[in-house]
C-alpha cells in the first residue's frame, strides 16, 4: 500500500520475502493491466529496529531512480519486549449504518455511527490478560453457550457488526495526532457528518455523551459507539455487536468526555479551548465483566496513546462513576437538546431496526459481501 495521510491508502502490488539477513531483489506483482511495476532492494541488518529499503523504479530508456529510507529506533524503553509492535500513526474510520440514509435531521447521524481506531502498545500495557466472555450473564449465556439458539443470535450479531463496520465509499477517515484529534471526534457534529456536517450552534463542541466499547483482542482496536445508538434496539448485547461475538475481549465498558472538574460545573458560556479534557472510562460490561484490578493498565494505556488527555479509570460500582456519569446526561438534556429517548437505544415510528433488517435477509444474504447492506 502507498500511504496517504487522512484517506485510504492505495494498493500498489504484493511481494514474498524471507527475514533471514541479507540482501534481496524483489519484484512486485501489481493488478491486472497495471503496467507500472518496480524492484525492491531490501537490507535486513542485525538489528531489528535498523530495517531500511532501496526502491528502483523502472522507467524508460533503462534509467532509474534509487531512494532511501532509514527506520527510526523507538525511544520507548520497553521496546525489546515487543521489537514488532505497531507504534502508530493512531487511525480511524467512521462508519454509518444503512439507517442514516433515511434521516431528515442529520443532528442524529452520531446515533448511527460506529468508530473504529487502531491504537498502540496494547500488549504492553495487558501483556496476556484477556476478558472471557461472563458466564454468569444470562445475555452471555444466549450468544455463546451453544446450540441451535446460541447460532441463531450469534449469527444474527455477527451480521449487524458487518453491516455496521463495512468498508464502504461513504465512511471517514483520518489520524489523531494530538488531544485536538480526540476532541474533535466527540464533537457534536464535524466534517465528517453525512451531507457536510451537522448543524446547530454546538456542533463544533464536545459532545456530553456516554460511549459503549470494547478493546479487540483480534487487532487491538478501538471500537465504540453511543450507548443511545439506535441499532442496538433487539441485539442481545452491545459488546457482543462491537466485538463480533468474540469469545474474548482485550478489555470493554462505557466511558463519556467531561471538562476538568466535571460537567456539573461547566457552563456553554465557556469555550472548550479553554478547559483540560477528562475521559472517564470503565468496565461497565455484562458481557464480559472485565477484571476491575486491571483499570490502571487502561487508565495508562489511553494516556500513552492520547498525550494531555486526563484519564480516570474508574469500576462501574464506583459512587464517582455514577455521578460522573450522570452529570453527563443531565447536562445533555438541559443545555444540548438531548432527548430522553436518546440516552438509550429507540425506534422512531415507522422506523425498521437493524436487527430486523438482518433477520428478513436471510441466511442466503448474510452470507454476501457487506457492500448489500450500505
Amino acid at each position: 500500500m502507498d500511504k496517504d495521510e487522512g484517506v485510504t491508502d492505495d494498493y500498489i502490488g504484493k511481494f514474498t520475502v524471507s527475514v533471514t539477513p541479507g540482501t534481496k531483489e524483489v519484484e512486485i506483482e501489481g493488478t491486472l493491466f497495471k503496467i507500472a511495476r518496480g524492484t525492491f532492494w531490501i537490507k535486513v541488518t542485525t538489528s531489528p529496529f535498523s530495517l531500511f529499503y532501496k526502491k528502483k523504479k523502472k522507467k524508460k530508456k533503462n534509467s532509474s531512480s534509487n531512494s532511501k529510507i532509514e527506520s527510526t529506533p523507538s525511544q520507548d524503553k520497553r521496546r525489546l519486549q515487543f521489537p514488532y509492535l505497531f507504534d502508530g500513526p493512531i487511525r480511524y474510520s467512521r462508519h454509518y449504518s444503512p439507517t442514516v440514509g433515511l434521516l431528515t435531521n442529520l443532528n442524529d447521524a452520531r446515533l448511527y455511527s460506529t468508530w473504529k481506531i487502531f491504537i498502540k502498545g496494547v500488549p504492553l500495557f495487558f501483556r496476556d490478560n484477556f476478558q472471557p466472555w461472563n458466564r454468569n450473564y444470562k445475555a452471555a449465556q444466549s450468544i455463546f453457550q451453544g446450540g441451535p439458539a446460541s447460532l441463531a443470535v450469534r449469527s444474527g450479531i455477527q451480521t449487524g457488526h458487518r453491516v455496521l463496520y463495512a468498508r464502504a465509499a461513504g465512511n471517514a477517515f483520518g489520524i489523531i495526532e494530538d488531544i485536538k484529534g480526540i476532541k474533535e471526534l466527540l464533537h457534536t457534529g464535524s466534517k465528517d457528518d453525512v451531507g457536510g456536517g451537522a448543524g446547530g450552534p454546538n456542533a463544533q463542541r464536545v459532545k456530553p455523551a456516554v460511549y459503549t466499547y470494547i478493546i479487540s483482542a483480534e487487532d487491538d482496536s478501538f471500537r465504540f459507539s453511543e450507548t443511545g445508538a439506535a441499532f442496538f434496539v433487539d441485539f442481545a448485547s452491545k459488546h457482543a455487536l462491537h466485538s463480533n461475538c468474540a469469545e474474548v475481549v482485550r478489555y470493554s465498558g462505557e466511558f463519556h468526555p467531561r471538562p476538568e472538574g466535571g460537567w456539573q460545573n461547566f457552563g456553554d458560556s465557556t469555550p472548550d479551548d479553554a478547559v483540560k479534557w477528562e475521559l472517564v472510562i470503565d468496565n461497565n460490561s455484562g458481557t464480559y465483566a472485565p477484571d476491575k484490578m486491571l483499570l490502571p493498565e487502561l487508565k495508562e494505556l489511553f494516556e500513552f496513546n492520547f498525550p494531555g488527555l486526563v484519564v480516570h479509570a474508574l469500576d462501574r460500582e464506583d459512587e464517582r462513576l455514577v455521578e460522573s456519569r450522570e452529570a453527563c446526561r443531565a447536562y445533555a438534556l438541559k443545555w444540548r437538546g438531548v432527548r430522553t429517548d436518546q440516552l438509550q437505544p429507540h425506534v422512531k415510528e415507522g422506523e425498521v431496526t437493524l436487527s430486523r433488517r438482518v433477520s428478513e435477509s436471510g441466511q442466503q444474504e448474510a452470507r454476501r459481501p457487506e457492500d448489500n447492506f450500505t
